[in-house]
């Protein structure tokens, strides 16, 4: 008998070597930019010559490459074995800058700085176990306002490059504009016009068409290739000997600490998009790569090191989940950093082609986030404040940078970044609301400062209370109403909608009857009817209140022919609907349907309607008092 192969995850799968060095040189491709730009800033800001930022270019791409097989592929307890490329943080820029210049600039500067961020890599080395036994501080509403914060704030790294760059921007330069809108639309267009293999490299054929035609015109250069070596390699203490600070230390380690945020919400990120569970032992192991990688960067001329968010998008626009890919783009990167020659031909690609690129995939990683906010409960006011508050921050601090100059410098480290800002903002707010203190349980109805009901009040409520607040979810079916207040207690709000729908499905069938015969028929809502109010409003949405002599008249011969075949009123969540003409289309094909078969599909729509008015009712004001005062009459 022989045993079936167990296929492995996408995550683990060895591709064969033609598509591993595609993908993973489409990765390159999308990660240079960022991949130098820290070097390239720092050695301007503290006085380093040509000679010297040539070489940290080489070691930071010879760096990074070590670093994303490490994270990639992993050993022991270190990597986490996800398919992200590890980078210089720019969380680190500020920090570094300070450091060196306060050491006196120059090398001596470097080599001060390379001393705090060796220590640093071994602090975070060793603190990643105890890290990671915070998760639980770490909920959707914490990790996907990280994640939508990520890409948000990487996008105006990609507009400067679509202008042409941080040091040459030309915003009002038409060819920028063209060269990057016209490399977004090749991305678009392949995406659209292909799938498989083609669709999966839409972003190394923009870049490549991008910068073909922008040589054609005139507008790309490679004469670096000429200048430089065929060979080169880092070599240990390049500079020189560390040298070692207990305030640039600190600094340091708390820039560490900083990014371990970050890359926590990148690890989370990519477990979204590969479909593979993040749990307390992954985040160590991808922060124990952090912490070596760090080291290493230290000792090799380079910088401090976590995963990169530029990668999470690239990974999902693309669907190629294998690590094997990064682990093949580390590879390119070790081979570029030992070849000045190939780097500069990648440094070639002009900036606007490079930010045509990168809005497509900044942009995504702020979709992965928005994706992990569905799954918070935003019926509690509290996640609202957690997610405004943070990316209100964050954006704020991203659009003007400059606001870090007016803090001392020890602050700047946080206000410096709207990564970090809004990282941590979402992070303490999670504490302060759902962790510490007296935990009042979340928000069931009501806004903010307008007498919010929350869980435990409904479930001390008297079933008279409890009917007279979500009555409304079942057109004023009580019955159905008072069998979900049986099912008290509500663990939270999901469990309390998911009482509604139980007590609707288990209810005997005459009373189901009843509950289908109170909804009144579509175009025909009777205005002065209190119980009608919802229907209007939701028929509405829908424009079945503003239908014409001909559709008004389909639509009630539609209704009347399925009243008269079935012995109820056609029932349909128009909310959910594309429109008038779906909703005309579905009452036609539902007048074929057995009765038996409608009756299902009518308690289906009214579940679907009563979670729509749940949504409603869970952000009015005071809904207690407001079905208190209908009941008896004082809201006329």
């Amino acid at each position: 008998m022989s045993a079936t192969k167990r296929r492995p995850h996408p995550v683990d799968e060895v591709l064969p070597p033609g598509r591993l060095a595609v993908y993973g040189f489409q990765h390159v491709l999308a990660f240079y930019a960022g991949a130098v730009i820290v070097p390239i800033l720092l050695a301007g800001a503290i006085g380093l010559s040509e000679r010297d930022l040539i070489h940290l270019i080489n070691a930071d791409l010879f760096t990074c490459g070590i670093a994303s097989i490490i994270q990639s592929v992993g050993f022991w307890k270190v990597g986490v074995r996800l398919p992200l490329l590890q980078g210089v943080t720019f969380t680190a820029v500020s920090p570094m800058i300070a450091i060196g210049l306060a050491a006196g600039g120059g090398t001596q500067g470097l080599l001060t700085i390379y001393g705090s961020v060796i220590v640093a890599g071994l602090a975070t080395f060793f603190v990643a176990p105890y890290f990671s036994r915070l998760i639980r501080f770490f909920p959707p509403v914490v990790t996907g306002s990280v994640i939508t914060i990520i890409g948000i704030a990487l996008l105006p790294v990609a507009a400067a490059d679509a202008v042409g760059g941080a040091d040459h921007p030309a915003p009002t330069d038409p060819r920028n504009l063209a060269y990057a809108l016209g490399t977004l639309a090749v991305i678009v267009l392949m995406q659209r016009m292909f799938r498989g293999f083609l669709a999966t490299v839409a972003v190394l054929v923009g870049l490549v068409l991008g910068t073909a035609v922008a040589w054609l015109l005139g507008d790309a250069t490679f004469s670096a290739v000429g200048d430089s070596s065929w060979f080169g390699v880092t070599t240990p203490f390049y500079f020189g000997w560390p040298q070692f600070s207990a305030a640039a230390i600190v600094s340091m380690v708390v820039v560490m600490l900083i990014t371990a945020v970050e890359t926590t919400g990148d690890v989370f990120a990519t477990g979204e998009i590969v479909d593979r569970r993040v749990g307390r032992e992954d985040v160590a192991r991808a922060l124990r790569a952090d912490g070596l990688s760090t080291t290493i960067g230290g000792v090799l001329n380079s910088f401090p090191y976590t995963c990169f968010a530029e990668n999470v998008g690239l990974v999902r626009l693309t669907r190629v989940k294998s690590r094997y890919v990064v682990a093949a783009a580390g590879v390119f990167m070790i081979v570029l950093g030992l070849l000045p020659k190939a780097g500069a031909i990648v440094a070639g690609i002009p900036h606007p082609v490079l930010g045509g690129a990168a809005l497509a995939m900044f942009a995504t990683v702020a979709v992965v986030g928005i994706q992990t906010l569905s799954r918070v409960d935003f019926n509690d006011h509290r996640n609202v404040v957690i997610v405004a508050s943070s990316l209100g921050l964050a954006v704020f601090v991203t659009v003007e940078p400059d606001v870090a100059q007016a803090v001392p410098e020890w602050a700047q480290i946080i206000l410096g970044s709207g990564i970090t800002i809004g990282s941590l903002t979402a992070i303490v707010l999670n504490l302060v609301f759902h962790h510490l203190g007296r935990h009042e349980g979340p928000a069931v109805a009501g806004a903010p400062g307008a007498g919010s009901v929350r869980l435990e009040q409904v479930n001390a409520m008297s079933r008279a209370e409890f009917v007279a607040t979500f009555g409304r979810l079942f057109q004023g079916a009580d019955a159905v109403v008072g069998r979900a207040w049986e099912r008290r207690p509500f663990a939270d709000t999901a469990n309390l909608r998911a009482a509604f729908q139980e007590a609707l499905f288990a209810a005997p069938p005459e009373e189901q009857r009843a509950v289908m015969a109170a909804y009144p028929d579509l175009g025909g809502v009777v205005c002065d009817d209190p119980d009608t109010e919802d229907s209007e409003r939701d028929q509405a949405s829908a424009g079945l209140t503003r239908l014409d002599d001909d559709r008004r008249a389909e639509l009630a011969e539609l209704v009347g022919a399925y009243r008269e075949r079935f012995g109820i009123p056609l029932i349909l969540c128009v909310r959910d609907a594309a429109g008038r003409d779906t909703v005309l289309r579905d009452g036609h094909r539902r007048l074929e349907n057995s009765a038996t078969q409608e009756h299902a599909a009518a308690l289906i729509e009214i579940a679907k309607i009563a979670n729509h008015r749940f949504s409603d009712l869970v952000a009015d004001a005071n809904p207690i008092h407001t079905a208190r005062a209908r009941a008896f009459g004082r809201d006329r």
